[in-house]
């Protein structure tokens, strides 16, 4: 195969695949900007605000990112992790002794069985039982409503993660097709310069031949 051939041959192909990486990254990069676009909206219409600096507690201040968000609307995916975890989640482990949602269901099972059982055998047991009951019911509603707010949250910072890393994967694909364009370029430069009659990996005396032919 002649030189010039094949410097075209792999010049061009450098360069198409340069336009598909292209294409990748505008892309991912259209995906990147939904996914932060959709995030920002959703978040915003929650109209959640942390706490200022002055009003979190001893133990909310050991947070950093409470600390560093403090009194900011929240709005994006990081602080919608921050949010979740470390307020939601630090408010929830002081209810009920930390116990999640389907925990207090058995808990309120159990209280429903010891109340059947007293008021089948009128123990006087039975008014502080009914309290329980009514407290935990309460407990539990509220981490319900906790566990389902801090489910969203999440689910709003998985969310912008995969439009971050869309994001990243779109600069990998430009930086790729520059690079590739840039070699493909030269391989075509290099062909318009290559003499016809040259050949590829041919032996110097051969190649001395066809050139003095």
């Amino acid at each position: 195969m002649k030189r010039k051939t094949l410097d075209i041959i792999v010049g061009a192909g450098l360069v198409v695949l340069a336009g598909l990486l292209l294409i990748a990254g505008l892309v991912l990069t259209s995906n990147a900007n939904f996914a932060n676009d959709y995030v920002k909206t959703q978040l915003t219409e929650q109209q959640i605000t942390f706490k200022t600096a002055g009003t979190l507690t001893a133990e909310e201040k050991q947070s950093a990112c409470l600390v560093k968000y403090a009194g900011q609307a929240l709005d994006s995916g990081k602080k919608a992790e921050c949010y979740a975890n470390e307020f939601i989640g630090l408010h929830l482990k002081s209810i009920a002794g930390g116990k999640t949602y389907a925990q207090l269901g058995d808990v309120q099972t159990e209280l429903k069985n010891k109340i059947t059982a007293a008021q089948q055998a009128n123990d006087p047991a039975l008014t502080d039982l009914q309290k329980q009951l009514t407290d935990v019911t309460a407990q539990r509603e509220t981490v319900f409503k906790g566990e389902s707010l801090r489910g969203m949250l999440l689910t709003s910072y998985g969310f912008s993660e995969f439009g971050a890393k869309a994001a990243q994967a779109a600069l990998v694909a430009y930086l790729a097709s520059g690079l590739l364009l840039l070699l493909g370029a030269a391989g075509l430069i290099h062909a318009a310069r290559t003499p016809r009659s040259e050949g590829f990996a041919v032996p110097e005396s051969a190649s001395k031949q066809l050139t003095n032919a």
